[in-house]
Order: C-alpha cells, then structure tokens, then sequence
C-alpha cells in the first residue's frame, strides 16, 4: 500500500507518518525542507513546494496511491491543484481542516456541528484589523476543502480545534511551561476566557490510521476534540501540578497586554479565535475515543523544555 503525505515534518506529520508506516504503508512525504524531522527508517522524502504543480507532479511520478494525507492544504488555489494533478490517482484523500472554518460563520453557537459549515460567512472585516488574519484564514480554509470536494477526489475532511502535541511548533504549552519552571506569575487577560476543546496530536495520528484501513467516512466531514473543556485556570493548576510549582496568575485588562505586544505570548490559550466542536459523529461514525486531557498533559510535559520564557514588558506589568 502506497501513501502520500502532504507536509509531515512539523506538529501532526510525524505522528501520522509513524502511524501509517505501523499499519503497513510505504509512505512518501513531500514538504519543503524547512523543517528537521525525524521519520522512520524507508520514509521516501521528496522536496518541493505544494502551490507548484511541477513540482507536485513529480512528487507523484507516475504513481497512484491509495492514501493521500494532506496537512498543509490552506487555500482554494492549492486545493484546486491537488484536484488536477490527483485526480484518478488517489483511493483516499484525507485533508486536515480547522474548526475555524465555523468561526467564520454567522450566528453560531458553540459547540460547533458538522451541519453548522453551511449558511452566512462573516464580512470581510478588512485589511489590518486585529480580527482579518483569523478570518482569512477559515475563510481560505472552507475555500480549499470545497475545492477539493469539487474535484470529486474521494475526501474525508478532519476539522480540528487547536492541537496539543509533543511537536506543537507554535510551543503554546511550552510557553505557559516556562514561565512556571522560571517561578514567575503568569500574565492573562482578565475577565471570562473561552474553554479549552482542544484535541491531542496523537488522537489525530490514531483517526488516520483508522480511515486509513476502512471505507467509512468518504465524502463526509468529522469534527476531531477532546470530550473535556476546561477552564483556563484548571488547565495552568494541572501543567502547574506537573511542573512541580505553585501557579501565580496576574490578571491585565486585555486590551493593555494587546497594546504592550503580549498577546498572545504570555498566554497563548487566551486568544479570541479559539474553537469548540461537537465529536459526536466522530465517536458514532468512526468509532473515535478522546484521550483525557489530563492524561495527554502528562506525557506532552515530559518532552517540554525548561527555560525562562519572560520579558521585561512582562515583568512591569507583574510587579507594578
């Protein structure tokens, strides 16, 4: 059995090509060298840029594969691509989404549905403002898997919420890690904070792996998150418990950390674009079960490394 993965050096990919080559494929990866992994031993690398078809077309030779994983696929163009170059050469297409595509819907309420991608798109809030990177980016995200969808490729789309992994390149809960091992105060932004759905990296490798050997899913949508959401505070006291020290928090109005340049560094798990989606047909349709985030906290700590993590910006606002 031949796969394709699509990306597969940062966060999820190493996982999920370590998880296909336990289940007996002979994958090759296709990203653009920017990013050291390490990947199993006869893990094919082929370098390039996925936007060009060239050099996608040589990713694929003359080959079809009976697994494409794509984990780096953000716009329509890229999708439409994908479409051209993959089409009748492909058995399964399995494209890693965002659940910020229902962010970018009007008139939700959490936690978000399958059934909630379709209807209203919020407006363009334009160039510049504090909200336009997030839009783009769900907006550009529901582009590509509808491109895809349109090719007739044989899709199964995974929507996820923000990802916990032992490779998380963004190091969110490295950072919050740091900065309890460096013994100082934790800086967030007062008031109410969304809850953390989140999903673990892990859980999504294992999701693959099991579409990877079975026909369910195709054609369909599945929302991948931990069953739990809790609070922020719950969060910091557990990594706190881990980190074996006693948790400080400081509370700033937000709008000052926005205009000190701290957000959302000194508290990655308090941004405004944070999403929750319903797992229910995950769990029906594809048999999924979530790892507690307690129990994925502790292993990801294993691997966080230590390390002061403040600023003096930091520092002013602690101890004014």
């Amino acid at each position: 059995m031949q796969a394709l993965v699509i990306g597969g050096t940062r966060n999820l990919g190493p996982g999920i090509v370590q998880e296909l080559v336990e289940k007996g494929f002979r994958v090759t990866v296709f990203h653009r060298g920017q990013t050291v992994a390490s990947l199993p031993e006869g893990v094919e690398r082929v370098l390039g840029d996925r936007r060009s078809e060239e050099d996608l077309k040589r990713a694929v030779g003359g080959r079809s594969f009976d697994l494409v994983v794509d984990t780096t696929l953000y716009t329509g163009p890229e999708g439409e691509l994908a479409g051209r170059v993959l089409a009748e050469r492909v058995g399964r297409y399995v494209m890693l989404s965002t659940g910020q595509v229902y962010l970018v819907r009007e008139g939700l309420d959490r936690p978000f549905r399958e059934e909630d991608y379709e209807g209203p798109v919020m407006a363009d809030p334009g160039v510049g403002s504090a909200d336009y990177g997030d839009w783009l980016y769900g907006v550009e995200k529901r582009a590509a898997e509808e491109a895809l969808f349109a090719a007739g490729l044989p899709v199964t789309v995974l929507r996820l919420p923000m990802v916990n992994s032992e490779r998380d390149h963004y190091s969110r809960m490295a950072a919050y890690w740091g900065r309890l091992r460096d013994g100082g105060p934790i800086l967030v932004p007062a008031g109410p904070h969304l809850r953390l759905h989140h999903v673990y990296g892990g859980d999504v490798a294992r999701c693959i792996g099991m579409l990877a050997g079975s026909e369910v899913g195709r054609g369909r949508a599945f929302n991948l998150s931990q069953d739990e959401g809790p609070e922020i505070e719950e969060f910091l006291e557990e990594l706190a418990r881990l980190a074996g020290r006693r948790l400080q928090l400081v509370r700033v109005a937000r709008a000052e950390l926005e205009a000190a340049g701290l957000l959302l560094d000194c508290s990655p798990f308090s941004g405004r674009w944070m999403s929750a989606v319903d797992n229910r047909r995950s769990k029906l349709e594809l048999g999924m079960v979530y790892t507690p985030w307690r129990d994925y906290m502790a292993v990801i700590a294993k691997t966080l490394p230590d390390g002061a993590r403040q600023d003096r910006r930091e520092l002013e606002l602690q101890y004014r």
